[in-house]
């Protein structure tokens, strides 16, 4: 009895989508508003707010080998909210209602980056990306709340360490400008809080959490020069 080993090619070929020595610029901005007047929603209610998210995301990487790139990514939000009234009905004897709102919040992060292109066929215009981040970053927030004639303030600062994975798609629309969408998939963070209320009452909280599934919350759109 004898049997022979069938060699097979599944014939896959490796193009140059990102040539070495290239560079990657670009950044990612985002702008939202809200306003609710009197909005209700399950026990949520007369829920009257307006504010803003302001976020931009500045990038740059080096290709240093074909297809592989690394460099830096920097992110800045500030975020505006301020609540005029709501009510939030438990049950018909328990209601909670708040008041005169306000919080002011600027996020801010540092991220090391390190991207693998992979091209789509021998496609020179659309290809995939995976980029591996190494993030420190944290943030600032007072909330200030007005209760008929007293006044509390509570001032918040956060440390954030993390670790993550986000593929994307890469689009471009001429020789050097290209759109990109990416989103969040894999991550670890870590994250120190500190509040002090009124200048008085101080209370720290630290977290640690794992992702291993797809985050909507994520999803970044920008725009990128490869120079």
């Amino acid at each position: 009895m004898t049997s022979q080993a069938q060699e097979f090619k599944r014939n896959i070929e490796s193009h140059t989508f990102v040539p070495k020595g290239q560079w990657v610029v670009g950044s990612s901005v985002s702008y939202s508003e809200h306003n609710e007047q009197n909005y209700q929603f399950l026990v949520i209610d007369g829920f009257n707010s307006d504010g803003y998210t302001f976020k931009i995301s500045p990038m740059f990487c080096y290709a240093f080998r074909d297809n592989v790139a690394a460099g830096g990514r920097f992110s800045y939000g500030r975020t505006l909210t301020k609540l005029d009234g709501v009510t939030l009905n438990l049950d018909e004897s328990t209601q909670f209602d708040v008041n005169d709102m306000y919080q002011l919040k600027h996020s801010y992060s540092a991220m090391g980056v390190l991207r693998n292109y992979i091209n789509l066929g021998t496609s020179k215009r659309f290809g995939l990306f995976a980029e591996t981040r190494l993030e420190i970053g944290g943030s600032q927030s007072k909330v200030v709340t007005k209760d008929g004639t007293s006044l509390t303030g509570t001032y918040t600062k956060t440390t954030d360490f993390g670790i993550g994975v986000a593929p994307g798609i890469v689009a471009f629309i001429n020789n050097y400008t290209a759109v990109e969408v990416s989103i969040g998939v894999l991550g670890l963070d870590f994250s120190k809080v500190k509040q002090t209320t009124d200048q008085v009452y101080i209370g720290e909280r630290s977290s640690s959490s794992a992702n291993f599934k797809i985050n909507l919350f994520s999803i970044g759109l920008g725009i990128a020069f490869y120079l």
